[in-house]
């Protein structure tokens, strides 16, 4: 079975009705949306096309993280939003069992507490089957101060949360208010940052059961290891390289070569099958004539990876992580 951990739903065309509505009327839209079946059915079926194309079983849908809003005023635009695009998520399991699982989007709004997403996120998994969610390390998108690093207690509730739900989080950022960075960018360096608030801090001391996935390769972290093991060595402490042991990576940097050093980096027992596809690898490569996000070919092709990792690369992995996960549904 191939599953691929991390894609995005399709918006259906009045969600972007909705989407307009909402910030116009700052987070009172005068109606409530109105997207039918077949909007819905149209936007899955067009992912399931892909799918099948690229020789995926499941994918495991979210929000597209760069449209979460999260950091446009007032904070009930972001919380009215994301509960419209979990619901648009979970009609799109519903219609398509076999082939989605669905992952929430949650409400976070600048740098407020997330103690506001905890009974969003608790209605989606106890009641509509949600097997994990995204967490984004910066809700202000750039557009202000950040909230503190991912090794900070202010993260706390939402971690507790995840260890009693027994889920994990897909660590996405979202969009970026600045002309300097691009959202492909910010996910880079919000991913690095991360990591690194992490391993300087106590949460898995303080959560040894909390599942953190961190996409995109973990960011610039496997690049730059020599700098972060000096790092660890001069403070004393664990060595970098069994730190990031408790965290899991997954597959959309796009690149073999940047692949082939995520395995012998973190290991292939920590690296989960993703494309985010349809996404910004979307595009076609001139040299092979696949598209970049084409990935299962490029994990196959990796000649060290024996048929054991790439079984638990394409599949166990995840299913061992995700541990509300049912093959069939």
């Amino acid at each position: 079975m191939i599953i691929d951990s991390h894609a995005h739903a399709v918006i259906p065309t009045d969600s972007y009705k909705y989407m307009a509505e909402l910030v116009a009327s700052r987070g009172n839209p005068a109606a409530t949306p109105k997207v039918s079946d077949e909007q819905v059915r149209i936007a899955g079926q067009s992912i399931v096309d892909i799918m099948d194309a690229m020789g995926s079983d499941i994918q495991f849908l979210s929000p597209r993280p760069y449209m979460q809003m999260h950091s446009v005023k007032p904070a009930g635009v972001t919380a009215a939003w994301t509960r419209h695009m979990n619901d648009i998520v979970y009609r799109t399991v519903q219609m398509f069992p076999k082939r989605f699982r669905a992952v929430a989007g949650l409400p976070q709004y600048l740098d407020t507490s997330p103690t506001n997403c905890l009974a969003e996120l608790e209605f989606r998994v106890k009641e509509q089957g949600f097997i994990g969610c995204l967490l984004n390390p910066d809700p202000t998108e750039g557009d202000g101060t950040p909230p503190p690093g991912l090794g900070d207690k202010f993260w706390y509730p939402i971690y507790e949360k995840m260890c009693e739900l027994d889920i994990p989080a897909l660590v996405h950022s979202a969009g970026s208010c600045q002309p300097r960075e691009s959202y492909t960018l910010k996910f880079i360096n919000e991913e690095s940052i991360g990591i690194v608030s992490l391993m300087n801090s106590r949460v898995f001391e303080d959560f040894p059961k909390l599942k953190l996935i961190f996409p995109h390769g973990g960011g610039a972290i496997p690049y730059h290891m020599g700098r972060f093991r000096a790092w660890s060595v001069r403070a004393g402490g664990e060595y970098f390289d069994d730190k990031l042991k408790r965290l899991h990576f997954d597959t959309t940097t796009y690149d073999k070569d940047a692949l082939e050093l995520l395995f012998k980096v973190v290991g292939p027992d920590r690296v989960l099958f993703a494309t985010e596809k349809p996404g910004t690898g979307s595009a076609r490569d001139p040299k092979t004539g696949r598209d970049f996000d084409d990935l299962k070919p490029v994990i196959e092709g990796i000649s060290f990876l024996s048929e054991e990792d790439r079984r638990n690369v394409f599949e166990c992995n995840c299913t061992r992580l995700y541990s509300r996960f049912r093959k069939d549904e």
